[in-house]
């Protein structure tokens, strides 16, 4: 995204998020939005009138089911006489959002874009919702987890990782948590072994392998090279960004790792010159809704060679005083506004390279990738952000 290619440098000078919960009965859709969307702008001293376009994302409709609702958050966004555009693809959704919203800075489109995704899972039930009828998918497959706990252990087969990888991940994570005011889970008490004994919900993904349902939104201000440098706070440079997609099915797809999203890291790595991501990188935030899924993305990825993933995770790694931190906001085992939770991953990359993460700030993050990924591991959108300009 930088100028060498003829675009526009684009800098992330604000970031809001609301604090995360499983129910917010306390506001409606567009007071949690704009919620948000008010903390990115304080964050980056600005006021609604700074705003030249809001792009705004969630995950389907019928998760609340309030069709459309970008036509009636219009006003709570500040976008009344401005135009605002709607990104959906399914849970990676918060990054497709983010991205297509620096693709309007850019290009130079607009100067300042605020972007927002969103979900009050509180007022609809996800897990019944992804449960689709025959002949669609298979019968007795209830929620997200029945879709990918085969391709876990098509990964463990492949691998030879032991079973105990998936419950080191959630420890990590759920730790990781408790240095974050805004995660939804805070699980003072949780030890290794409340996690191992979990109930089993679907073989080999145990319950406290797996991520909550939140109500929550977050928020970023965009903004080009010329207000990213006289921002007066630390801004984070968006130096590569790409959005990949393959059909949820179809005769010789690796679901343990999707070509898509090894195309799309590999585009995003190219744009930030990035040769070695297991050395360039300092922190990474990536989705991982099913504890397994960290592993098998560290492979996808790029950061350690196919069936090693498991290693990376088992000797320490991708802990928070690890060389190559993952998730150090507790990441979406611990937070999950479903259409949100991609966008969170992009603003805690963000945070890292700010020097604004407080309690679980990576010491010494410049560079840090944000990771969302959706539907049957069909969409991918990923972002390399970094404190230092990208031209520079």
């Amino acid at each position: 995204m930088s100028a060498v290619h003829g675009k526009e440098p684009v800098a992330v000078v604000g970031v809001g998020q609301t604090h995360h919960t499983s129910a917010r009965h306390d506001v409606s859709i567009a007071g949690l939005v704009r919620e948000a969307a008010h903390r990115a702008l304080v964050d980056a001293s600005m006021t609604w009138a700074d705003v030249d376009a809001v792009v705004i994302g969630k995950a389907p409709d019928f998760f609340e089911g309030v069709m459309m609702p970008e036509l009636y958050l219009a006003d709570a966004l500040g976008a009344v006489g401005k135009p605002m555009m709607r990104v959906h693809t399914a849970g990676s959704v918060g990054g497709s959002t983010a991205l297509v919203a620096t693709s309007l800075v850019a290009a130079r489109v607009h100067r300042t874009v605020l972007t927002l995704a969103f979900e009050k899972q509180s007022e609809s039930n996800a897990m019944w919702g992804l449960s689709l009828p025959v002949p669609f998918q298979q019968p007795l497959l209830a929620g997200a987890g029945g879709f990918f706990a085969p391709h876990v252990r098509a990964y463990m087969r492949r691998t030879g990782a032991p079973d105990t990888v998936g419950a080191l991940v959630a420890y990590k994570d759920r730790r990781n948590a408790l240095r974050n005011p805004y995660a939804h889970l805070h699980e003072k008490d949780i030890t290794l072994e409340k996690v191992r004994s979990s109930p089993m919900l679907w073989d080999p993904i145990r319950y406290s392998e797996t991520c909550p349902s939140s109500d929550g939104a977050c928020a970023m201000v965009l903004t080009d090279e010329a207000g990213g440098r006289r921002a007066p706070g630390p801004v984070a440079w968006v130096h590569g960004g790409a959005m990949r997609s393959e059909p949820t099915m179809f005769a010789g797809k690796d679901f343990v790792s999707p070509r898509a999203g090894r195309d799309c890291a590999a585009d995003v790595y190219r744009q930030a010159g990035i040769t070695d991501p297991r050395r360039q990188i300092d922190a990474v935030e990536m989705y991982v809704p099913f504890s397994w899924y960290e592993p098998m993305w560290l492979e996808n990825l790029g950061f350690a060679q196919e069936g090693e993933g498991w290693k990376l995770t088992e000797s320490g790694v991708t802990e928070l005083d690890g060389d190559l931190p993952v998730n150090p906001s507790g990441g979406v085992l611990s937070t999950n506004p479903i259409g949100a939770s991609g966008m969170i991953r992009f603003a805690e990359a963000a945070l890292q390279v700010r020097g604004t993460a407080g309690g679980h700030q990576v010491d010494g993050a410049r560079l840090a990738l944000g990771h969302a990924y959706g539907g049957g591991s069909q969409f991918f959108a990923m972002w390399v952000v970094g404190s230092g300009h990208p031209g520079e």
